[in-house]
């Protein structure tokens, strides 16, 4: 992780500076472009207007006059320019020096710059002119012609280049100095940023690496309001759901092994005992009878097993695009129960509408949990006392109650009512057959229809109530109870 941070980080810096001496060549050479553009401007504003005046004096055959010489004096200290003009035999006549002696005067231009000189127009030097200058200058020449076209000499207007760089290169250096130091504290800036964007990333992996290595206890401890905060808070809770899983799975696993050794070490106790004569022959069938009814509670266990699994694969609109009659699923599970309640003396107060009360979901599925609930309590119900079955309307649900009379269940026990394998007290000694699936079961085909279940347990009296979608509504009464 270290080393890939450094790396991007390099490459990101490299990127920048790569970047940065780009622009900066691109500016040095606009700049310089423009100073020279700005230079040529000002010299041909100077040799138009020069051009006119020297043209005045060049039809009286003047051009060395001491007037013409004074005017060109005047405006190349104006312009900061050098001023002079050739006559056709390529000697200087006129020059804009201060000096009365100036050492241009009389001097002759080089021969093949003299010969390429244009004839009509202007053109462009930006050399020293063949060794006439010391350094490179930016010159206009400009033919002068007479009235009647005669060639009568040149005008030549300069400007030295260093001194139209001089601005140029003292503002680059400048440029560069400035964008150094600002690059620099980019790439500073960007470095701290870099870590502070990284370092809960590699705290990130650094936990998911435990993670792979099993640890579930692995958090991260970060606090900010972005999106890296937003994902640390998402791994935190996703790891908080895995562990309780994991929590979970071997809770489970431990349940299972528990269930099914207590059955197992029985059976085979007593087989053992049968086969090598411990157990007398008078008392083979009670000890078989136990072997049986305990070969049946581990079938039981298996089939609740492969049941849970099935109901956990299933596709809730699947079920929701069926529909049955509760009311009806009621009736025909109360029958199955007959002789139970019978066996215990149980009083049944059935409160059920006459009329179907067609709701969504899966028949089989809704009927396993009326079953279940039905079982469990009758099987809690102290002998001789009341068992409620009521179900009732309530805008688009329908409402189910099964209500038993015995011992009341601690209120922090209610939530773990559902969970898998789980046995109150009362249950390990009034339910030795079961095999606490049961409302693990109905908790969990409920969820499969969106449904809810809710338990109270008070003074006795425990009363177990789920809902169900209606499918379509009763045109009388709708939003009240009704009882049959």
């Amino acid at each position: 992780m270290h080393s890939t941070y450094v790396r991007n980080f390099l490459n990101t810096a490299t990127m920048v500076i790569v970047s940065f001496m780009l622009i900066g060549v691109t500016f040095g050479l606009v700049s310089r472009n423009v100073f020279l553009t700005e230079t040529r401007d000002q010299v041909q504003t100077s040799s138009r207007e020069v051009s006119r005046a020297a043209a005045a004096y060049a039809r009286e055959n003047d051009l060395g006059s001491l007037e013409l010489r004074m005017s060109i004096t005047t405006v190349a200290a104006s312009t900061e320019e050098h001023i002079f003009i050739v006559a056709p035999d390529g000697k200087v006549v006129s020059c804009s020096d201060a000096e009365l002696g100036c050492h241009h005067l009389g001097t002759e231009l080089d021969r093949e710059l003299f010969d390429s000189l244009p004839q009509t127009g202007n053109d462009t030097y930006f050399d020293d002119l063949h060794g006439f200058y010391p350094n490179s200058h930016y010159t206009i020449v400009t033919p002068l012609r007479s009235a009647g076209g005669t060639l009568l000499g040149y005008l030549f207007v300069s400007r030295d280049t260093r001194a139209a760089l001089s601005v140029w290169q003292t503002i680059v250096p400048l440029f560069f100095m400035i964008s150094l130091v600002v690059l620099m504290l980019a790439l500073a800036f960007g470095l701290a940023s870099s870590r502070y964007l990284t370092r809960p990333l590699q705290q990130l992996a650094n936990a998911a690496r435990q993670f792979g290595r099993g640890d579930l206890t692995a958090r991260v401890d970060i606090h900010r309001d972005d999106e890296i905060g937003e994902l640390a808070d998402a791994f935190n809770s996703m790891a908080d759901s895995l562990e309780k899983s994991e929590t979970r799975r071997r809770e489970f696993i431990a349940n299972v092994s528990h269930e099914l050794k207590t059955p197992m070490t029985t059976i085979s106790g007593f087989a053992d005992g049968i086969l090598d004569g411990t157990i007398p022959p008078e008392s083979e069938k009670r000890y078989l009878q136990t072997i049986s009814s305990e070969t049946k509670r581990l079938a039981r266990l298996v089939r609740s097993m492969l049941e849970l699994s099935r109901l956990q694969a299933g596709d809730r609109e699947a079920l929701l695009n069926q529909s049955f009659d509760i009311a009806e699923v009621l009736r025909l599970t109360l029958i199955n129960f007959a002789d139970k309640i019978d066996q215990r003396r149980l009083e049944v107060d059935f409160q059920v509408p006459e009329d179907s009360v067609i709701v969504r979901g899966n028949a089989d599925a809704i009927t396993q949990v009326v079953y279940n609930l039905f079982d469990n309590a009758i099987k809690f119900s102290r002998e001789g006392t009341e068992l409620g079955i009521s179900l009732w309307k309530d805008n688009a649900k329908a409402y189910v109650s099964v209500r038993n009379q015995g011992s009341t269940i601690p209120e922090a026990e209610i939530p773990l009512l559902f969970d898998r394998f789980h046995k109150s007290d009362r249950s390990r000694s009034q339910d030795r057959d079961g095999v606490g699936l049961g409302l693990y079961i109905v908790k969990t085909i409920l969820n499969n229809h969106g449904e809810d279940i809710a338990v109270t347990s008070r003074q006795g009296v425990t009363d177990f109530v789920f809902t169900l979608t209606l499918k379509q509504e009763s045109k009388k009464q709708t939003g009240e109870k009704q009882y049959g």
